[in-house]
């Protein structure tokens, strides 16, 4: 009889909890529909890749199946290789840049005693994420023109000629992974900062009594401590290795820095929107996400080889 009543009590108990979670489940539900309407329905209109799609005839029409060759002419372009490899070299410049820094400015400001100045920082630093591309390009344009831009002025005042910062195949490239990291590294702070507060004070303590210096102290605890949002952030990373920031280039680019600043993203837009051929854009875009889900497929197994760190 009382194992009947523990029982029933438990199973009281665990619809109690279901009950409480409803809530949340179903908080889920437009995020989940979005991504289905987004993400998971577009997949069938991949089929246009192997094929020589004609718009007139509907993505379920009577197209005819050319197998590989979308592949093959992709390939046969004369600029591919060039905008692989400058998708290749801004990505993951990009990718490096935003660990170091983030982490370099969040063990800095982790040294800084005041909180009110810390928090002052973090906004300050934090601010042009929420900027979208249009805006922050637009600040980046006035700012580095070569006419009336604030940064060809300080140059001219130290006698040198001004640059051409967006339109000289010589500076574009950096300028584009500069630019980013000056948006989106207040957001890697963040990050690295909560990391930071959650590592015990105590360790802290114990590693002055035993003699060590700040320096060393970061080193041997603050460091290790943030060692698993490292390797997070990295893995997550190393699957845009072919992201190079369509936004960003796209409000920034001109044809005349084609040579270093044309990217998959904006080859794939040129094609399908703008020259009208869909299905090598296609094909462009399967390329692409087989490659990303190399890149991250290999990060989980050295995240979880290496680190002993799973996601799932």
């Amino acid at each position: 009889m009382t194992q009947k009543n523990t029982a029933t009590h438990s199973h009281k108990r665990r619809r109690g909890i279901s009950r409480a979670e409803l809530p949340l489940h179903l908080m889920l539900i437009p995020g989940i529909v979005i991504i289905f309407i987004f993400h998971y329905i577009p997949l069938g209109g991949l089929v246009i890749a192997f094929q020589r799609f004609i718009p007139a005839k509907g993505l379920f029409g009577n197209q005819k199946w050319v197998g590989l060759q979308n592949f093959e002419y992709i390939f046969s372009m004369p600029n591919t290789m060039n905008v692989l490899t400058n998708t290749v070299v801004i990505a993951g410049a990009k990718i490096v840049l935003n660990l170091i820094i983030p982490i370099t400015v969040a063990l800095m400001l982790n040294e800084l005693q005041s909180s009110k100045l810390k928090r002052t920082v973090q906004t300050v630093i934090y601010f042009p994420h929420f900027l979208s591309w249009i805006i922050f390009g637009s600040i980046i344009m006035d700012l580095l023109s070569p006419q009336n831009g604030i940064v060809n002025k300080l140059l001219g005042a130290l006698g040198t000629d001004p640059i051409f910062f967006l339109g000289d195949n010589r500076y574009f490239r950096q300028t584009i992974i500069w630019t980013d990291i000056w948006k989106n590294f207040g957001y890697g702070t963040v990050v690295y900062m909560a990391s930071i507060t959650s590592i015990d004070p105590t360790l802290y303590e114990a590693a002055a009594i035993d003699g060590a210096n700040r320096c060393q102290q970061t080193r041997h605890v603050t460091l290790p401590g943030m060692r698993m949002i490292i390797v997070l952030m990295m893995v997550l990373s190393l699957g845009n290795v072919l992201n190079a920031g369509f936004d960003q280039i796209y409000n920034m680019y001109s044809p005349i820095v084609y040579e270093t600043g044309d990217i998959i993203d904006t080859m794939v837009y040129r094609l399908g929107m703008e020259n009208a051929k869909y299905s090598p854009a296609a094909a462009v875009g399967i390329f692409k996400s087989v490659v990303s889900m190399v890149f991250i497929s290999a990060s989980y197994y050295v995240a979880d080889r290496f680190f002993d760190y799973r996601l799932f």
